[in-house]
């Protein structure tokens, strides 16, 4: 009993185990770096519709693991022990494989955003060196423990909220800044690139609700909060896109958008604390996935 007790206590709850690590990995590269150029090449409009579409598929995936999640017995494994219980081992298997290798390369796309981020900071660091200390460091942190990793969550959480209340700011004419006054909304566009093209340049942000997901061994009640982190990190994470995008939209000018992958940066309020969000979110992903 007293062992039993010792380590619950050592698990997380649904805040800091599941809603924290899924919010931080959904608003990480693709938000920083690339829903601009979304927004730049679908316009306002378009934008809105990729991201709903996104979203709709994560809702839909999410409400589905929440139905099987209340249902049985939930340990360790994650989406594999999920999927294995419901659908029986041999879907679980060919399901958990290409899963695997799909947040093998997430951890990839997180290290390389990660590494563009610095060099807008040091340009003239060597762009393979840091990408490899990077994933060094990330293995590093993960390596000494899950707990370990959990203890900067709420750090890095607040940076990135910094920095997003950074983004709001800029919206108002305060203090010599001239709000959303710049340029008027665009509705469509599609310059660079297709509507489904640039829908899978989008899609990647939404896939973090697998992280959460994923720490199903050490929650202390993970057929609760499974559902309620997950289900409440997407509602979160979409309000803050479709709001991101609006800013967008009236901030710069289409062909900025497209050009300027760091242009959030430029036009917050503050663009240190884009910088300092972006590199701890980055950071943060990679270390979530691969843990």
């Amino acid at each position: 009993m007293e062992s039993t007790r010792k380590e619950n206590n050592k698990k997380f709850g649904m805040f800091a185990g599941v809603f924290t690590p899924t919010v931080l990995t959904i608003l990480g590269a693709i938000m920083y770096l690339r829903t601009g150029w979304v927004v730049g090449n679908a316009g306002f409009g378009g934008a809105v519709i990729i991201i709903l579409l996104a979203h709709v598929i994560t809702v839909s995936t999410g409400l589905a693991v929440s139905s099987v999640v209340t249902n049985t017995r939930v340990g360790a494994g994650g989406a594999f022990a999920i999927i294995s219980q419901s659908l029986g081992l041999e879907v679980g298997g060919s399901v958990g494989i290409p899963l695997f290798l799909a947040q093998s390369i997430s951890i990839a796309l997180y290290v390389l955003a990660f590494t563009e981020s610095w060099l807008r900071i040091f340009p003239m660091h060597p762009e393979a060196l840091v990408a490899i200390l990077t994933f060094i460091a990330v293995f590093g942190i993960v390596y000494i423990s899950a707990q370990f990793a959990s203890k900067t969550q709420f750090i890095i959480l607040g940076i990135v909220g910094f920095s997003l209340f950074s983004i709001v700011l800029a919206s108002f004419p305060i203090m010599g800044n001239t709000g959303l006054t710049e340029t008027p909304i665009f509705w469509g566009g599609f310059r660079a690139a297709n509507f489904w093209k640039t829908f899978a340049v989008f899609f990647p942000a939404v896939t973090g609700i697998m992280v959460g997901i994923s720490m199903s061994g050490s929650l202390r009640k993970p057929r609760k909060d499974i559902p309620i982190g997950t289900m409440s990190a997407i509602g979160l994470t979409l309000f803050v896109y479709l709001a991101l995008a609006f800013w967008l939209s009236r901030i710069a000018t289409p062909e900025e958008l497209i050009n300027n992958t760091t242009l959030m940066v430029d036009k917050a309020f503050w663009g240190w604390a884009i910088l300092a969000g972006m590199l701890e979110g980055l950071f943060s992903s990679g270390v979530f996935l691969r843990n």
